[in-house]
């Protein structure tokens, strides 16, 4: 049986054991540190949160991911009960008391908080909101390339639950993934509305073909950070790439594949649906983007 794999695979790590977790303002323990039953993303998945890593002392890219919790929580009318400094002060409070210097990764989550009746109005979420910091000592480990399955489930309508919302309730995302599982894959692959490729359960997707580098259009997929890194990064480097439908032909027959992530960077692909893409393996245009990426990183974190 192949072993299976997730684009958050990281290395076991004890310390992780002993680490502090903010919560609403506290430190605690990891044992301590819980929420009310009745708390709002307990019951129903009412929150937002941004997933940051730590790089040489600095959390990469943070402004970009405030700017999108702080767009989420508009969206979904929550006062996130922490100023932009506050939240940045309360990142470097966890992050000095848990000693950590580089490769941790921390996970913001703010939910509407607890509330007085266990009922959907969120009129009934008094006392919140609830704000969460679970920071871990994190280094992605060197699996190999992902296996993909695609799924019936699809992302999101704008009108339904809007997939650019970095939401609680992933469970849309959870049972594409369960199916993808069923049919021997790593990950799973989500289509859009119109039946063209668009993101898997976790990442946003990439393809290149003939030296070019596709993604989807970005009209139903997560507005993935490091997603606009490579496609910045490639228009930099004189590298072709478009965002555009295509469909899941243009992947069977693509010359390589890989994902991007806030924790993985940029994972590779083997296959979709049983069909090995290219060599099976790391491609030379994937290698080049993950140096690139490399250099940005050592750049913006020096």
């Amino acid at each position: 049986m192949v072993e299976k794999i997730t684009t958050h695979q990281a290395e076991d790590d004890a310390r992780n054991e002993g680490i502090l977790i903010y919560v609403n303002g506290e430190l605690k323990p990891k044992k301590e540190a819980v929420v009310s039953v009745y708390d709002s993303g307990f019951m129903l998945g009412d929150g937002v949160w941004e997933g940051v890593r730590l790089y040489n002392g600095v959390w990469a890219f943070l402004d970009n991911h405030l700017d999108r919790l702080t767009e989420a929580s508009k969206a979904i009318d929550l006062d996130l009960g922490l100023s932009r400094d506050g939240i940045k002060k309360a990142l470097l409070e966890t992050q000095v008391v848990n000693n950590m210097t580089s490769d941790a990764h921390a996970r913001i989550m703010v939910t509407r908080g607890v509330k007085i009746r266990p009922f959907q109005h969120p009129s009934l979420s008094r006392s919140g909101p609830t704000f969460v910091i679970i920071m871990e000592h994190s280094r992605p480990s060197a699996p190999r390339p992902v296996r993909l399955a695609t799924v019936p489930h699809l992302r999101g309508l704008p009108m339904t639950q809007d997939p650019k919302l970095n939401s609680h309730s992933k469970l849309n995302c959870i049972l594409a993934c369960i199916a993808a599982e069923k049919a021997g894959a790593d990950e799973a692959l989500m289509l859009d509305i119109h039946g063209f490729v668009n993101t898997t359960n976790a990442c946003n997707f990439f393809i290149v073909r003939k030296g070019e580098v596709w993604t989807s259009t970005g009209h139903y997929c997560m507005n993935g950070i490091t997603r606009q890194r490579v496609i910045d990064l490639c228009c930099i480097n004189k590298i072709p790439v478009f965002e555009r439908n295509f469909s899941l032909i243009d992947v069977y027959g693509a010359d390589e594949a890989f994902l991007t992530g806030t924790f993985g960077a940029q994972t590779p692909v083997s296959e979709l649906d049983g069909r090995i893409i290219g060599s099976g393996d790391l491609g030379p245009v994937t290698t080049r983007i993950r140096s690139l990426y490399k250099g940005l990183i050592n750049e913006v974190c020096a």
